[in-house]
């Protein structure tokens, strides 16, 4: 037969959409033709796949060879069709039988000798072939990540002759399977940290509740000690959650290879660009905000990031998404992260410093502070300073607070609550949910009314105070928010720089 049909899978943000790839063997002149909107990278594919079949001692058609991807309107990139291109080449020139190929479906990158390379997507891609019922085939050193999608059958291939002997019958691909995540804690401890109870009481509660924190102090007091410490805390993901990081993180260049089911801590550069920190480019790839997603997302030196983009985190901060928009399409990436920020009081660092003199201006203080936008600190539920220690209470073992497992045991217990109560995080409660979760009575409506207008909140940083609230509740084992954690809340609210 001079026609074969190979199912493939292409990858567009985190979907894989089913690719037809045709091929057809005609008389004529010999000429090998790829059609169906491929990118230079697919075009390429053609030398890459003559030179694998040779190699691999198979017969190379000396016919017009018309390749198909469709639908024609998908922009189609990577080598992720090598492989489906050249079994088509085999199953059209009979030297492959095609029912074996129906039940399959096939991505992978042809080396010149006839390996298999990894490709990216292969998690979305096994979504999607177990809703077809289809078994997917996939590079050897991709299959175990590929398996952990739940459901799905995968088979690893090292090369396309042992691919082509299990579709002929002779020897068997055995279906990968997913080793089991680790459950032993990699994070930093946070026993490691000397003091700062006022810093790490927020970070719990920041845990607690899924909340967004702004540590501020001078250089060398611990900020990036404890915001790399925030994940350790955080109770374990689920496996659906993890998974989803997982497929976040094979579609940016250069991320990781290995399953892994920890939090992700994200933390950029002050130098990096808008579209590196949220996503973007001519790919539409993820960035740093859905990199994050589930985890959080450290910007040491807050005031140093170009104000471009940090603004453009305030969408993301209220929805947990972002979608990137160019003139041909539209991508949607989940970033529903927990931001930590930390920064300096002032351009030197030492406004407030008991043992140091600040040498800024009230003009460059000022100036410092203002290329933080007001909507952005309000969407902070927790402001808190992080002070220098006395240095005898630094060198002073016995300063060393609670370790990682202790607070993480109150703060998973806490969050159980908020799950049982409203099915979510209390940072992600709607003003409704919020109003129908919080329930306060006259006299607490008053006061915090009057505290609000007192420390001039909006109606968003007032949201945000009462969800803060409501978790303090939750981490004191209460139903109802009383008095004493408004006034914590609030608290954190006024020590908001600026």
């Amino acid at each position: 037969m001079e026609l074969a049909v190979i199912f493939s899978r292409a990858l567009v943000g985190l979907e894989a959409p089913l690719v037809r790839v045709e091929v057809h063997l005609a008389n004529g002149l010999p000429a090998f033709h790829i059609v169906g909107m491929p990118e230079t990278s697919v075009r390429e594919s053609r030398e890459r796949v003559r030179a694998a079949l040779l190699n691999s001692h198979f017969e190379f058609p000396d016919r017009r060879i018309t390749v198909s991807l469709a639908p024609a309107d998908l922009p189609k990139g990577g080598g992720r069709f090598d492989l489906p291109i050249a079994l088509g080449i085999l199953a059209a020139s009979g030297q492959l039988p095609q029912p074996a190929l129906q039940a399959h479906e096939f991505l992978g990158e042809l080396a010149l000798d006839g390996g298999l390379r990894s490709v990216p997507g292969v998690l979305s891609a096994a979504r999607e072939a177990r809703s077809s019922s289809r078994a997917l085939v996939v590079p050897a050193d991709c299959a175990e990540r590929a398996a952990h999608q739940p459901g799905s059958t995968v088979l690893g291939a090292p090369d396309l002759l042992s691919l082509c002997a299990h579709l002929n019958g002779r020897q068997a691909l055995a279906p990968a399977v997913a080793t089991a995540p680790d459950e032993g804690s990699r994070y930093p401890d946070l026993a490691d940290i000397s003091g700062q109870s006022l810093a790490r009481r927020a970070l719990e509660i920041t845990a607690a509740g899924g909340h967004n924190l702004l540590l501020t102090g001078p250089p060398g007091t611990g900020k990036t000690l404890l915001a790399s410490r925030l994940p350790g805390i955080l109770p374990p993901p689920g496996t659906e959650e993890a998974l989803l990081g997982l497929a976040l993180q094979e579609l940016h260049p250069g991320g990781q290879t290995a399953a892994s089911f920890q939090r992700p801590f994200r933390s950029p550069h002050h130098s990096c660009s808008a579209v590196a920190l949220v996503g973007g480019g001519n790919r539409l790839q993820p960035g740093e905000i859905s990199l994050a997603h589930g985890g959080v997302l450290f910007l040491d030196e807050l005031p140093e990031f170009s104000r471009h983009a940090l603004e453009m985190l305030r969408q993301p901060l209220e929805s947990g998404e972002i979608t990137l928009s160019r003139a041909n399409r539209k991508t949607r990436y989940p970033a529903r992260f927990q931001l930590v920020a930390a920064m300096n009081p002032c351009p030197c660092g030492y406004l407030g410093d008991a043992n140091r003199a600040c040498h800024c201006s009230p003009e460059q203080v000022q100036r410092y502070r203002s290329r933080l936008s007001g909507p952005l600190l309000d969407r902070i539920d927790l402001h808190t300073e992080v002070p220098r220690i006395p240095a005898d209470e630094l060198l002073e073992s016995s300063t060393c607070g609670e370790d990682s497992a202790t607070v993480r045991g109150r703060v998973c217990a806490a969050r159980e609550r908020q799950l049982a109560r409203q099915g979510c995080a209390n940072a992600e409660l709607s003003a409704r949910q919020l109003a129908r979760r919080c329930g306060l009575d006259g006299p607490l409506r008053r006061y915090l009314a009057q505290a609000a207008d007192g420390l001039q909140l909006s109606p968003r940083a007032l949201h945000r105070s009462l969800r803060v609230a409501r978790t303090l509740a939750d981490l004191a084992g209460v139903e109802r928010v009383a008095e004493e954690h408004l006034a914590e809340a609030l608290a954190y609210r006024g020590l908001a720089p600026g």
